[in-house]
């Protein structure tokens, strides 16, 4: 009997690209396909759709790939999840193993690593690639992974160190305040601060921002 396999994934051309591929594996099959994490949920109310393996991608809309391990984690922490991205940033890497990912896999993985991750992931329990292994390394050993900044993230930071209000800031950047409350939000949760004193710290440490 084969191991089912269900894939999460808002791209539906690579979904069904990837469900024939698997479909040729001889222990696994894909029993459904979802566009993202809500989709996902909807179909795991129902006993016969909660499968051995989910493959899952981390930017999807409306619910992504880390909102929806975290889910998993909380409502089926037995679920096998692979995490299946063009995403290869530590930051993202380590975020998604927190949430209770089992391993993460680039797109751009070759068939026999595939077929050879989710044996293993059954036999085993999870499966790290050889870069993933390095990023767990860095992490056990307290180093910093690289975190990736968007242009406009570091002007808002920047511009926040100053004595501007977000309002303000805003105007500078010719945005709007709610662009500029999710470049102030995206910054709280990847430089790990609770306020705009943790940011403007951050800024400085990392001579982003020179006093």
């Amino acid at each position: 009997m084969k191991h089912s396999v269900v894939i999460v994934d808002d791209h539906v051309i690579f979904s069904q690209a990837l469900t024939s591929l698997i479909n040729t594996f001889e222990n696994f099959e894909v029993i459904y396909t979802c566009k993202n994490g809500i989709d996902l949920m909807d179909k795991l109310k129902f006993e016969k759709n909660i499968p051995d393996v989910i493959l899952m991608d981390t930017n999807m809309p409306q619910m992504n790939g880390f909102e929806s391990m975290k889910w998993i984690s909380n409502n089926h922490p037995d679920l096998k999840v692979l995490a299946l991205s063009l995403e290869e940033s530590e930051y993202a890497i380590i975020k998604m193993l927190k949430a209770g990912a089992k391993g993460y896999l680039l797109k751009d993985i070759e068939k026999t690593e595939l077929e050879t991750a989710l044996n293993e992931l059954i036999n085993s329990g999870f499966y790290h690639s050889s870069n993933v292994t390095k990023v767990l390394i860095k992490s056990v050993m307290n180093e910093e992974p690289e975190i990736n900044l968007k242009d406009n993230e570091i002007k808002f930071m920047q511009l926040a160190c100053s004595e501007m209000t977000y309002k303000e800031i805003a105007d500078t950047m010719c945005l709007s305040p709610k662009t500029i409350d999710g470049y102030r939000d995206t910054l709280f949760e990847k430089l790990n601060v609770k306020n705009r004193t943790g940011l403007v710290i951050y800024a400085i440490k990392n001579k982003f921002f020179a006093v």
